[in-house]
């Protein structure tokens, strides 16, 4: 049956998004009166074709038009003129939907390393310590045993509301949610047996920096992961091929990459990993562990530009350490009013959660931003809140000390770019 085109331009007019204000000045009044152009015959030179390659068969490739990358984070080069990586970001303004594709993951190093070439063949996990058995598992080991596959984020303490940032990538690129599987690390250590005496475990990795982190074992019995598996697939040698410690909600430095070795201790030890980057109480180091909860809008922000007045869908990402994120609110003016925004799929704990709220720009100059709410109750706080806490006054350029989940406003110009807000 036929299509009638007046029946479809009524539709188009009654829509929601045109309701909204959505700008369709871009189509010439003429083509849209011709009706749609047609269709390109295969191999015609209105449309050109790929022609695969052995190697695009083996391990596919994304499309030349796709031109996302990772950037270097912290003002060091990476690599640096000795081959050594750092710290290396996220596009986060080009993300949708919450998984990140394993190639574009973030990247940090202990103090800057290269890359462990391990042969999954060759590699053990040894579980020693305060344990009825000592026990050093091998790959084939860890698979035999029952899996789990969780979505998870991973987050640096680097990541910050900084007024030195330009866009959301350098602001917030050091964070990246996978759906990561392997063994919990709770079977493991009960395969081993846990003596009475055991309070905290240390796990270590094979980078030639030694990285190792002391962690609570209560948490190691709650929801740690031993994972080989990352986005369906190994993971890669950059996260931590062919094993890495994952510690849902911590910040990133205890999800040890290329661990072998995991001792449980009866009390909180002092590593290079810890010293000089956490509390040395025990105490005030266990409160420090945890992220957010955080959110942070990807569009509009900065580096971005609104081509004209109308209809957006503002975008965001939200997580916490504390759990699911339960609301997300965004403000469109300068935090005077808030709205609770959608959420683009159902939040898990401890990843990355996508929201969205239409919104119909005036051209009016502005500032957006988001907060959001996770399950325990505890909301993401403004900077002006975490001075306050520090006894400080409220100046955007205050370096907030330790984990900063601040809010992050981005500033919109009438002419429509995006700025970072806190230096508006």
């Amino acid at each position: 049956m036929a299509w009638k085109r007046p029946a479809r331009r009524e539709f188009l007019k009654g829509s929601a998004a045109l309701a909204s204000g959505l700008t369709v000045g871009a189509l010439a009044p003429d083509a849209a009166a011709q009706g749609p152009a047609p269709a390109a015959s295969p191999g015609s030179a209105a449309t050109p074709m790929l022609k695969d390659t052995s190697e695009l068969i083996k391990y596919g490739d994304r499309s030349k038009y796709v031109t996302s990358v990772r950037i270097p984070h912290g003002g060091r080069p990476t690599p640096d003129t000795f081959g050594l990586t750092f710290h290396v970001a996220t596009p986060l303004q080009d993300s949708v939907g919450v998984v990140t594709p394993s190639s574009l993951h973030y990247y940090a190093t202990t103090r800057g390393s290269f890359l462990p070439d391990i042969d999954p063949r060759q590699h053990t996990l040894m579980i020693h310590g305060l344990v009825d058995r000592p026990l050093t598992f091998t790959m084939d080991d860890l698979k035999r045993l029952p899996s789990v596959t969780r979505l998870h984020f991973i987050e640096c303490a680097g990541n910050r509301s900084s007024p030195r940032a330009k866009n959301v990538q350098e602001s917030h690129g050091m964070t990246s949610c996978a759906e990561w599987t392997g063994v919990l690390l709770s079977t493991l250590l009960k395969e081993c047996g846990l003596k009475g005496s055991a309070k905290w475990f240390v796990a270590e990795g094979a980078e030639e920096v030694k990285g190792a982190s002391s962690m609570p074992i209560a948490k190691a019995m709650d929801d740690c992961l031993v994972a080989y598996g990352m986005n369906g697939e190994a993971v890669r040698p950059q996260n931590g091929f062919p094993l890495r410690l994952m510690v849902p909600g911590f910040e990133g430095i205890f999800h040890t990459k290329w661990v072998r070795r995991i001792k449980v201790v009866d009390q909180y030890h002092i590593n290079y990993n810890d010293f000089g980057h956490l509390d040395q109480d025990a105490k005030e180091a266990a409160l420090g562990y945890q992220i957010g909860p955080k959110s942070v809008i990807t569009f509009p922000s900065g580096s971005q530009r609104l081509p004209g007045r109308g209809f957006y869908e503002i975008s965001g990402l939200a997580w916490s350490g504390g759990g699911a994120i339960r609301k997300v609110e965004v403000s469109t003016d300068a935090g005077k009013t808030w709205k609770v925004a959608e959420f683009k799929g159902t939040p898990q704990r401890m990843a990355h959660t996508r929201f969205g709220l239409g919104w119909n720009w005036d051209g009016k100059e502005t500032v957006i931003m988001s907060r959001c709410t996770d399950e325990l109750g505890s909301v993401q706080p403004s900077r002006v809140q975490i001075a306050e806490h520090f006894h400080k006054p409220a100046d955007p350029s205050f370096s907030i000390p330790g984990l900063d989940n601040s809010i992050m406003p981005w500033h919109i110009a009438s002419d429509g770019s995006v700025t970072n807000g806190l230096t508006a």
